[in-house]
């Protein structure tokens, strides 16, 4: 599909079909918020200096490791994934600190027995080594909380992440992601066609490294957000136009999926992932007519300490087989169509708060506590995003100890 964008309603209810949002009020912006000026100056730094530093400390081990590809490059994939493990453990760190935030997963039959609750009332997934997951692109930080899910199948050293390529012009950061696989689009297919390929053939390579999954195929999580980018008012406008130009009717909560890219992704992939795993999320806390992008943004998250009250996740799965790979049109509309169930999702979400509860029967309740049991019983999981252990973030340091403890004895 080209790139289908359109129109805004004022209401994200879908309740207007004004081309313009109110503006958010002093009220608006100051709602929630935990902490004073010169608090969230405070916060700032510490987060920053914590993030930062880490991030340098977690390039540093890739260099280190870097010569790994002219000698094994098995071990090298492995020990990439490790330092993106990392990476992942750094952002749970950052938000379980800095912006503590809620989560309510729930999710359709097709993924019954796949979400669970640990003894500590922590989430835990019981998710394919190998898929490709698709989600609707709210704000920024959307990809923050889908790594966390990656984390609670232990896959957070295996998801890859579809960007655009401006991202790699990021000192450190933009490096770091080179190492790590993710696929940086142009957003012109005759040259993003090519290299995406490229990438896509390393993901389905057999390798017989210490990381290797089952099949000797590579343990891969492939996140794809098929709208292209993130849901704002300007292209919401942008979609809603080109979708009236085409005879696409708009959708109340999001902008239309692009299917080319996607497509090209399963086509390449058929045969080494069986399932595509979707993820419609739902931000609590917003104003009426106001879109999460202008209320959840770093600074506001992390800075102000003001994370949306609850991120709320609806799971569902589709077979590779069940899906129309071979005619680009009924791909589109096969597409076009899961994008009109998910504004159905969202429309129960903005009008109940909550997305269906449907894994009644899916979710184990033992040994956890009696409040989140509950909410169990009534087919949903609420947890936080943490680390399962805290011991866990000494990986982020681990090599460069051991390097600094080699030198000093040689």
């Amino acid at each position: 599909m080209s790139d289908i964008r359109h129109r805004v309603p004022a209401d994200p209810s879908g309740s207007s079909d004004a081309s313009e949002e109110p503006p958010l009020t002093e009220k608006d912006k100051n709602a929630g918020l935990k902490h004073g000026v010169a608090m969230q100056i405070l916060r700032s730094l510490l987060l920053a200096t914590w993030f930062n530093g880490c991030c340098v400390c977690i390039f540093i081990t890739q260099l280190i490791g870097a010569p790994l590809y002219f000698v094994n490059k098995d071990y090298y994939y492995a020990y990439m994934a490790m330092t993106k493990q990392c990476f992942g453990i750094l952002i749970i760190t950052i938000t379980q600190w800095g912006a503590p935030t809620v989560v309510r997963v729930s999710g359709d039959e097709s993924v019954k027995g796949q979400i669970q609750l640990t003894s500590s009332g922590l989430l835990k997934t019981n998710f394919p080594d190998r898929l490709v997951f698709v989600a609707n692109h709210q704000v920024y930080t959307d990809w923050l909380y889908l790594w966390w899910v990656s984390y609670t199948s232990r896959m957070h050293g295996h998801i890859y992440i579809i960007l655009k390529e401006s991202l790699k012009k990021i000192p450190v950061i933009g490096q770091g992601m080179m190492f790590y696989g993710f696929i940086f689009m142009a957003r012109k297919w005759e040259s993003d066609k090519p290299r995406l390929e490229h990438r896509l053939q390393k993901l389905k390579t057999r390798h017989a490294g210490p990381m290797s999954g089952s099949q000797s195929l590579d343990p891969m999580w492939l996140l794809i957000f098929p709208e292209g980018t993130n849901l704002s008012i300007n292209t919401k406008n942008i979609s809603n136009k080109y979708g009236e130009k085409m005879g696409v009717a708009p959708l109340k909560h999001m902008i239309l999926p692009r299917s080319t890219g996607l497509l090209f992704c399963l086509q390449q992939l058929r045969g080494t992932v069986d399932f595509v795993y979707d993820c419609t999320v739902g931000y609590e806390g917003p104003p009426k007519g106001i879109y999460p992008d202008k209320y959840f943004t770093l600074r506001s998250t992390y800075g102000q300490g003001r994370p949306p009250k609850s991120v709320n996740m609806y799971w569902r799965r589709w077979a590779m087989a069940d899906i129309p790979l071979d005619d680009p049109k009924a791909f589109e509309q096969w597409l076009l169509e899961r994008w009109r169930e998910k504004d159905a999702l969202l429309d129960q979400f903005f009008e109940t708060g909550r997305f269906p509860t449907s894994l009644d029967s899916s979710i184990e309740t033992q040994n956890i506590p009696a409040k989140q049991k509950d909410e169990a019983s009534r087919g949903y999981v609420e947890t936080e995003i943490e680390l399962s252990r805290r011991i866990e973030i000494a990986q982020i340091f681990t090599v460069l100890l051991l390097v600094g403890f080699l030198c000093r004895m040689f």
